[in-house]
């Protein structure tokens, strides 16, 4: 029976009117139907609470009092080892180990480096006429970078890439059976991971580099260092935010082009308006679909319906930073759309601590691909295929057409 409830009680199974491939890569006109008719709707099928307006989904990403991340707590177990799993004031604490390695001035160092990676990148592409922009450019560079930041060796970037994949793959099926092997997977994956982190931070103990592992194996708060597991915990929820997150905005941003070129004349005429470009798509195309890991901590009235204590709410972030009560002309691209605030990174504090970073990288990615490679198109006859997740907005290829210089 528990087996049973776990398979039910996730975000891994297919949501209700998000089934076709059709529904995955253009989901907003049902998102707008929730918003109008059931703004917070109990799904039986995964037992689960989906929030879809801009209002309430804000407030169960801010209120975290309410709407826990730490499932563990609310059943009375050990705390998470996860920071996202989190509430303070354990979080708090351990938010500052972290972000001790993205303080503004981190991440401006990187500016430099990341656009001489985003040009050798584009060097290989430019003289094509087309490429698979995923595969060529917009997952290689967040790879290489968090690789770097991590201080990986060179020839170990290809795992980074297949491990990230893996841990945000979701089956596309409801049977137990096919769970269970995803499940299998994803634990085989973690457990090599950890293995090679376990690795590279001993390795770091005897030799200290120059590097994020470095850091926060020497970070220290109110006097107390990340354990072991903590340490691995870290290492693989950067990872994934450092990589998938990225890769996403850069390829939801070009896929906006292709679908509405007259925004790349735009932007080529005027590149200034490249950070707000880089907002509007974040909202437009948010890289997070959902955000699944909230639990009531005491019943509590949303939207007109009443949660239970316990509960597992899931904020639709796709859908809010579509609600036209909070964005108007919500459907439209608008690169100087002002105020822009979407939700994308999340809200309160859980706000993506690799947000900075991955602004940085998109800015630079989107402005050296508006330059160099003029006339994106979408290659003829692609069908564009959602990847099998219902966590985040993505398609797995995105093959393009564009003029060699």
């Amino acid at each position: 029976m528990e087996q049973q409830r776990q398979v039910r009680s996730g975000i891994m199974t297919p949501v209700k009117g998000l089934m076709t491939r059709e529904e995955r890569l253009h989901p907003f006109s049902f998102f707008k139907t929730m918003r109008e008719t059931s703004p917070v709707r109990y799904d039986s099928d995964r037992d689960t609470w989906d929030v879809f307006r801009y209002e309430d989904v804000y407030r169960v990403l801010s209120d975290h009092t309410t709407f826990s991340s730490n499932r563990n707590a609310i059943q009375n177990r050990e705390d998470s080892a996860s920071l996202i799993g989190m509430d303070p004031p354990q979080h708090t604490k351990f938010r500052n180990i972290v972000n001790r390695a993205f303080t503004p001035k981190r991440v401006a160092d990187l500016a430099p480096r990341i656009e001489e990676i985003t040009h050798e990148l584009l060097d290989e592409a430019a003289g094509k006429g087309a490429i698979d922009l995923i595969e060529a450019f917009a997952g290689p560079l967040p790879v290489i970078v968090i690789a770097e930041i991590l201080g990986i060796p060179r020839e170990d970037r290809h795992l980074f890439k297949e491990w990230s994949d893996k841990l945000v793959e979701s089956p596309d099926v409801q049977q137990a059976d096919a769970y269970q092997a995803s499940m299998m997977e994803k634990a085989r994956v973690a457990q090599e991971l950890g293995a090679y982190f376990k690795k590279q931070l001993d390795a770091r103990r005897v030799n200290p580099g120059d590097d994020l592992l470095t850091v926060l194996l020497d970070a220290e708060v109110e006097g107390e260092r990340l354990n072991e597991g903590q340490l691995l915990s870290f290492c693989l929820l950067l990872l994934v935010a450092g990589n998938e997150t990225t890769t996403n905005l850069i390829t939801n941003a070009v896929r906006a082009f292709t679908e509405q070129p007259e925004l790349q004349t735009q932007l080529r005429k005027n590149p200034d308006l490249i950070p707000g470009a880089v907002e509007e798509a974040l909202r437009y195309y948010s890289p997070v679909a959902a955000i699944p890991s909230r639990f009531a901590t005491t019943d509590v009235e949303l939207g007109g319906q009443m949660i239970k204590k316990g509960d597992q709410v899931v904020a639709w972030v796709a859908s809010a930073n579509r609600d036209e009560d909070k964005f108007p002309d919500a459907d439209r691209f608008i690169v100087n759309r002002n105020p822009n605030a979407h939700l994308a990174f999340g809200w309160g504090i859980h706000f993506c601590l690799g947000a900075p970073l991955a602004r940085l990288e998109g800015q630079i990615a989107l402005q050296a691909i508006i330059e160099r490679l003029p006339n994106i198109k979408l290659q003829a006859d692609t069908e564009l295929q959602p990847v099998t997740s219902t966590l985040v907005y993505a398609v797995k290829a995105l093959p393009i057409t564009f003029d060699t210089m």
